[in-house]
């Protein structure tokens, strides 16, 4: 088998083949999981213009076509259901369109392609012809070699057991919430096109209950058991629930480039993943407004300019002062094939030094559209290493430490008691300070650390007080940051009252006190926590990392916790007769392919961790992570405690 790398870029590139192919002359509308998908893998928009596509749009509540837009193609990523179809059937009913395509990931709730045409002519009037395209391929965003994320899937995370809530066993698909049943059922049948499209024979293995459900669905889905008949390639997929240890999330462990300026550069509009690079620097534009819309923000995602994407990489995978090196040597070698006068220097990069080097290309525009990707990488390094937010992740990292070491010498009360001082309000804090926000990922650093913790009147007395004093901070913000509006449901600190804020810090704690409780049912990886001793410091254990190390042990014991999920009588019959006799059970170490799915988003550093990990314990093994969500401490405590995250598809 080709390296799943080259073949996953193969298959990202293939799952576009048939819009590229129907969006000659036509206006092209993309819903936001399948543009996400586009810009990390498809090529940018640039791809479908070159191809002959008119206009490329965002599939909009307000989405409209121009005059001489008589045809357009529709990308969605699933099926045609909710705010998605009421998009479609808003531009169809403006009249003038004459001939539609639907390129879609599955047919339409009730019908096959025939039913859905029928729907789309009559949507478009007396004598409109419709064409439904079914893809092949899921829409993937690859991040980076080894990690690929399902874009349309960003709120797929389990909800938090309540005290006495049924066990991982005892989940099934049908106990979960109608749009998770919605999600797991999509994040299968787009494993299934994936898993086809790369010739892969699986098996499943799982760490959790939403993964054990979703594990559970894939081996028993009647299509990827007939693929399962005939593929060739063996891989092993393990799927491992993100609440079991959302320390991981939240930390700020990696010395990581790549982890920062996801990080801290805001977010791309319209883009879960990608962030918006200021460009004004490559202009002769002076302007201290840090958000200027005259200028297009640069981004991260650079498909098409191969330097851009080495330097990508090195930034997920290499250690930030070497990162930081490698932007500095590939700037210089592109100044120096466009004869430009730089003066290279040794030692310490700092961001201005790169900054000088940027501006060199500033008046040459045949170097800047030759070297345009790279420029936007370097870019957003100078205002990560400058940004504010970049000085407080040593903070974060010195205090993480701190507390992992007070968790293991006093009970959970005193350590909120040592909390409490900090948690200051807006007119209080020093840009030093934590904010609210900061509070929120810190606390569930704690709860996620601790695991289970033992109540009563003192636990309930020290979270009483660190609640009153975050409900106090909340209410004195004059503008709530956007996390702070999403968790309590107020867009403006005009309706942000005493009692919304109390009732959303009280849901908060709920939350916390399910967080500690995640790891219960655990046997084998119930901690993540190293007390530490006389001579070692005390540390954090992610969860990844144990599970890993497991499946790369040599001894290959049977994995207590990572359980095998059979796909039909034979598996059920290997694994009752292994009571009896010598039968090797499925192991998740077996094949030449590992595939992590991490179920509710992963960082950074942990697909660096698991790619190094394999590399050193398992030489030979290829690795490859796939997830729903790439997080940053800030998108985890949103996903976490922002209601409706999995909001069913009712408009968009």
């Amino acid at each position: 088998m080709a390296a799943p790398v080259a073949e996953l870029r193969r298959v990202c590139r293939q799952a576009w083949e048939p819009v590229l192919a129907k969006a000659p002359r036509a206006v092209v509308f993309l819903d936001a999981a399948s543009a996400e998908a586009l810009h990390w893998g498809g090529g940018g928009a640039g791809e479908l213009l070159a191809a002959g596509a008119l206009a490329v749009r965002a599939l909009a509540a307000e989405a409209t076509v121009t005059v001489g837009g008589s045809r357009v193609v529709f990308v969605v990523n699933g099926p045609l259901r909710g705010g998605t179809a009421a998009a479609v059937r808003r531009v169809l009913g403006q009249g003038g369109v004459r001939q539609c395509v639907l390129v879609s990931g599955g047919e339409a709730e009730g019908g096959g392609a025939a039913e859905l045409e029928e729907t789309l002519r009559r949507w478009m009037g007396e004598g409109g012809r419709a064409e439904v395209v079914l893809r092949g391929p899921p829409l993937l965003a690859p991040v980076s070699a080894e990690l690929c994320l399902l874009p349309a899937l960003t709120g797929l995370l389990m909800p938090l057991p309540g005290p006495g809530g049924p066990g991982p066993a005892e989940v099934g698909l049908g106990a979960l919430p109608a749009e998770l049943r919605a999600a797991v059922r999509a994040v299968v049948g787009d494993l299934d096109a994936l898993f086809a499209a790369l010739g892969l024979r699986e098996e499943s293995f799982a760490v959790g209950a939403l993964s054990r459900v979703v594990a559970a669905e894939l081996a028993s889905y009647a299509s990827a058991r007939n693929r399962r008949r005939t593929a060739t390639n063996k891989a092993s997929v393990v799927f491992m629930d993100r609440t079991l240890d959302l320390a991981g999330a939240v930390g700020h462990h990696g010395d990581n480039l790549a982890e920062k300026i996801l990080s801290v550069l805001p977010k791309l509009p319209g883009h879960k993943t990608d962030v918006m690079v200021n460009m004004v620097e490559l202009t002769a534009l002076q302007t201290a407004d840090e958000t200027c819309s005259i200028i297009a923000p640069g981004c991260l995602a650079q498909p098409n300019d191969p330097a851009a994407k080495a330097l990508w990489e090195s930034f997920m995978n290499l250690k930030q002062k070497e990162a930081v090196m490698e932007a500095r040597r590939h700037l210089v070698e592109a100044a120096s094939r466009e004869n430009l006068p730089i003066k290279m220097s040794m030692g310490r990069v700092t961001p201005e030094q790169l900054s000088s080097y940027v501006q060199l290309f500033r008046n040459n525009l045949k170097a800047l559209e030759n070297h345009c990707g790279l420029l936007q990488l370097v870019l957003a390094t100078v205002q990560t290493l400058k940004h504010p937010q970049t000085s407080k992740w040593d903070n974060f990292l010195a205090f993480e430490r701190l507390l992992l070491q007070t968790i293991g010498e006093s009970e959970m009360p005193s350590v909120l008691n040592q909390l409490l001082p900090m948690i200051k309000s807006y007119n209080e804090r020093t840009k030093d300070d934590y904010t609210c926000e900061d509070f929120l990922i810190l606390l569930v650093y704690m709860y996620s650390v601790v695991g289970e913790i033992k109540g009563g009147k003192e636990l309930e007395a020290a979270e009483e007080e660190v609640k009153k004093a975050l409900v106090k901070a909340i209410c004195d913000e004059p503008e709530p940051p956007p996390v702070l509006r999403k968790i309590t449901g107020c867009d403006s600190s005009l309706n942000l009252t005493s009692q919304k804020a109390t009732d959303a810090v009280d849901d908060i704690f709920r939350s916390l006190r399910d967080i500690a409780r995640a790891r219960i049912h655990m046997k084998q990886f119930n901690s993540i926590h190293n007390p530490g001793s006389n001579t070692h410091q005390a540390s954090y254990r992610p969860l990844l990392k144990q599970v890993v190390e497991e499946i790369c042990n040599p001894d290959r014991p049977d994995p207590v916790d990572i359980e095998h999920m059979s796909s039909g009588l034979t598996d059920l019959l290997k694994t009752g007769f292994s009571m009896f006799m010598k039968v090797n059970r499925p192991h998740p170490g077996d094949h030449p392919l590992l595939i992590i799915f991490m179920v509710g988003g992963v960082t950074v550093s942990e697909v660096k961790m698991v790619k190094d990990l394999v590399a050193t314990r398992k030489p030979g093994t290829q690795v490859m992570v796939l997830s729903s969500a790439l997080l940053t401490p800030r998108s985890a405590i949103e996903l976490l405690f922002a209601p409706d995250r999995l909001q069913p598809d009712t408009d968009i």
